[in-house]
């Protein structure tokens, strides 16, 4: 027997809802409750009903639990899991990504505030500075952005286990060519407005999130002020932001097994933070961002409220799920790739993350 879960993580604890059919859902929760949960990774690697969370608590500070039942019970590993060595003279603000790679059924990688890559050899339960990330000359100019500075974003690359993309407000897209012992710098054709003396510099721009698509070397990324697309792996970007209402937002997705299909939630100008015109919306292309189209069937109208970076995620089934959840605490559910929305959840605190998978 297998369901669908969807993990949401929030301002104040982490609400699990489980379906059968993607159309009757309940929601279970909360899990931490009055803790913040900025990051969830869904483990089904090898048949595994896993998940794990970033959670800060306000008291104790921030770790990573884990649950091998799919979200129904947790435990803490004795050592906090996650710390940065004293060497360092650093203290962890927030584990801001969980993602398990998937070349190797081990491996989970975590991104963190302050800026810095961890990774873990044992599903999760201990995690190891990344030391060339940590020692890149470039990470004393990295600025931190509205949310704080960290590194948000990891994406391995399937069937190539010595490449790896990070991402991180704001420093930009960096890429690692053997398994994360160096980097370089990977942003020629991103934009940063905000610099006006050198607009596309070699780093310092401000991603907000990057997805990977099935095809080889297919990228796409939304960035404060501009939407692009890689089909190098990363090595140049172009933008694809013509025929979006806004080219600012915080997140993107990436269909697991289409080429050139992605879903945009677009954002009005970075001063406003509301959908244009006011109606919730999804732009998804088909075409690799050459066209784009509405979606907004089931999504509200008159609302002020925005999707965050990480709220924002895809299952892996035939039709691919689309999932997002808002600052308002509302979360809606596609099971037609975008193209009609229910609400799942609502009145939760301000969503954080979004994640889901099927699970046994």
């Amino acid at each position: 027997m297998t369901e669908t879960i969807v993990a949401i993580g929030t301002r104040k604890g982490l609400w699990i809802a489980r379906s059968d059919d993607r159309s009757t859902w309940r929601l279970e929760g909360p899990h931490f409750l009055m803790s913040e949960v900025a990051s969830v990774a869904i483990d089904t690697r090898e048949g595994r009903s896993s998940v794990l969370a970033g959670v800060k608590s306000w008291h104790w500070g921030p770790t990573v639990q884990a649950s091998t039942d799919g979200g129904r019970t947790w435990t803490e590993s004795a050592e906090r899991a996650l710390a940065f060595p004293a060497d360092t003279d650093t203290a962890l603000e927030r584990v801001w990504q969980l993602t398990p790679d998937p070349n190797d059924a081990d491996v989970v990688w975590a991104g963190v505030e302050p800026h810095a890559l961890f990774r873990s050899a044992d599903r999760g339960e201990h995690y190891e500075l990344v030391r060339g990330l940590w020692d890149h000359p470039h990470r004393p100019s990295w600025e931190p952005g509205f949310g704080g500075g960290a590194v948000h974003t990891i994406i391995p690359e399937p069937g190539h286990p010595e490449s790896l993309l990070v991402a991180m407000s704001a420093g930009g897209v960096y890429r690692s060519g053997d398994g994360g012992q160096s980097w370089q710098a990977s942003n020629p054709g991103i934009r940063a407005y905000f610099l006006p003396d050198n607009e596309y510099p070699e780093f310092g721009q401000c991603v907000h999130k990057v997805a990977r698509s099935e095809a080889d070397g297919e990228l796409y990324a939304q960035n404060h002020k501009g939407v692009y697309r890689s089909d190098d792996n990363g090595e140049t970007w172009s933008s694809i932001a013509d025929g979006l209402p806004t080219d600012f937002g915080f997140t993107i997705l990436a269909h697991p097994r289409k080429p050139g299909m992605v879903w945009n939630v677009p954002v009005m100008d970075d001063g406003e933070r509301i959908p244009p015109g006011a109606q919730l919306q999804v732009q998804r292309s088909d075409d690799g961002g050459a066209t784009w189209r509405q979606q907004s069937n089931g999504l509200p109208s008159q609302s002020f409220t925005c999707v965050l970076r990480d709220a924002a995620g895809l299952d892996d089934l035939d039709p691919v799920g689309v999932y997002i959840g808002t600052r308002n605490g509302d979360v809606f559910a596609s099971a037609d790739e975008g193209e009609s929305f229910q609400r799942i959840a609502t009145q939760l605190p301000d969503v954080l993350v979004v994640r889901a998978a099927q699970i046994a």
